[in-house]
């Protein structure tokens, strides 16, 4: 299983040297020494970015990949090299393009800890820990109910039962294919604000911006090949689910640094 990658789009645009040596080059790397030492089964980390603008939602495995960035092209880079391991060697491998992953270890011993932060959920339990003085919304004016965007939130611990049916379905003589993971459902920006505020019982400073270039109205993804080849099902997908849990998690990292 292969997680080893950069994965900040902002980051990516400025310095895409490092995401194309990072992400591609050390994971062709891997693949060669895994060639040469005949490891046959590889599960790879991908996104929802290898998608780039979307054509029509939810989208499904189908959707044509037309990544906008340096980080969404590093990981359709390595999508596309796969089949050619799989035909020369024998290499079986399965790509799971992640939406958002959201949420922490529901018992509260693992969480997201990004340097810096990038990711909304966190950052919204940030402004409401204290830690942060505010969270900025990137547009209000998109086509979408409240005016922010909508995005596919999926916990982090469905993903990991994702991974542990994947790596059942190749040791069973499954064939290389790619899934897309998600709840299959959106929330707004402005949902997760509200949200927080409301399982949190605090008042989180909302500052409004321009919207950020490159940012689609709706990334909803359709998870029903995964559902249907794995008999996998995301259990956490409720929003305040994923909030309480991160909550969970950013009270324990405030206490920590106490």
């Amino acid at each position: 299983m292969h997680f080893a990658s950069y994965i900040q789009v902002g980051e990516s645009v400025l310095k895409p040297a490092i995401y194309y040596q990072n992400n591609v080059a050390n994971t062709l790397n891997l693949l060669q020494v895994m060639a040469e030492f005949k490891v046959k089964h590889f599960i790879f980390s991908s996104t929802a970015a290898t998608f780039g603008e979307p054509q029509y939602t939810p989208i499904d495995e189908q959707h044509p990949q037309q990544p906008i960035n340096p980080y969404g092209r590093s990981k359709w880079l390595i999508e596309q090299a796969l089949p050619d391991f799989d035909q020369a060697y024998g290499m079986k491998s399965v790509c799971l393009r992640y939406f958002n992953a959201a949420g922490a270890d529901p018992d509260g011993e693992l969480g997201e800890r990004h340097e810096p932060e990038t990711h909304l959920i966190p950052l919204v339990l940030q402004a409401a820990s204290g830690r942060r003085k505010n969270i900025s919304v990137f547009g209000t004016d998109y086509d979408t109910p409240d005016g922010t965007c909508i995005r596919d939130y999926i916990h982090v611990q469905d993903l990991c039962e994702a991974h542990w049916l994947v790596l059942q379905y190749l040791q069973q003589g499954g064939v290389s294919q790619n899934f897309n993971l998600g709840n299959g459902q959106g929330f707004s920006v402005k949902q997760v604000i509200d949200t927080a505020k409301a399982i949190t019982g605090k008042n989180i400073e909302v500052v409004y911006a321009n919207r950020r270039a490159g940012d689609p109205a709706r990334l909803v993804a359709d998870s029903s090949a995964a559902q249907a080849t794995l008999g996998w099902k995301p259990m956490l997908a409720d929003l305040s689910t994923l909030v309480q849990h991160a909550w969970a998690w950013e009270r324990k990292q405030v206490a920590t640094n106490q």
